[in-house]
Order: C-alpha cells, then sequence, then structure tokens
C-alpha cells in the first residue's frame, strides 16, 4: 500500500522505491527494528523487498562476527536460495509463457 501511495503521490520511479524499501530493511535490521516487525508479522515481513534488505543485513552481520570476507558473503548466502528460485521461475515462466511488450 505503501509502495502504491508514492507512485500515486510522488515523482518517484518505481525502482527508486523498491531501492529504498530495499535500504529501508537494511537500515532496520541494522539498528535493530526489524526483527520485531519479524517476530510480529512473521512471513508478511520477510517477503516483500524490505524484507530481503533484512536479509542481507542480518546474514552479513552474523559473517562479521567471523571475519571481513564472511560479512561480505554472508549476506548473499542468507539470500541465495531466494535469488535462486526467482531466476529458476523467471526462467520458467519465460518458456511456458509468451511474452508481451507494452504498447503504448
Amino acid at each position: 500500500m505503501l509502495g502504491q501511495l508514492l507512485l500515486n503521490y510522488t515523482k518517484l520511479t518505481a525502482g527508486r522505491i523498491l531501492v529504498s524499501f530495499l535500504l529501508a530493511g537494511i537500515f532496520l535490521q541494522a539498528v535493530g527494528l526489524y526483527q520485531y516487525v519479524v517476530d510480529f508479522a512473521g512471513a508478511g515481513a520477510t517477503v516483500p523487498i524490505s524484507g530481503f534488505g533484512y536479509l542481507l543485513a542480518k546474514g552479513a552481520m552474523n559473517g562479521a562476527k567471523e571475519n571481513i570476507f564472511q560479512a561480505i558473503s554472508g549476506g548473499l548466502q542468507s539470500g541465495s536460495i531466494g535469488i535462486a528460485f526467482a531466476i529458476i521461475f523467471g526462467y520458467l515462466n519465460a518458456l511456458i509463457f509468451k511474452p508481451k511488450t507494452k504498447i503504448k
């Protein structure tokens, strides 16, 4: 709902809103607030793009406890399953359905 309101009432593009939500998830996890949202909302807080930011930040923070290289790769390790499934299902959809372009 917040994304739609931002699209309707501001001049922000969809890409900028997407990045803003991702960064908001990272910021909220960095200051320790996103875990409260996850505990309250469960999967409803981990599925959207802000949840992906939370996942990246959580993996990086856990990896940083070991060494700097784990801090860099920890976020990618924690989000790799979601990224892999997004690529696989996107590819399968491209095989099954005929892509169309919007004509304005």
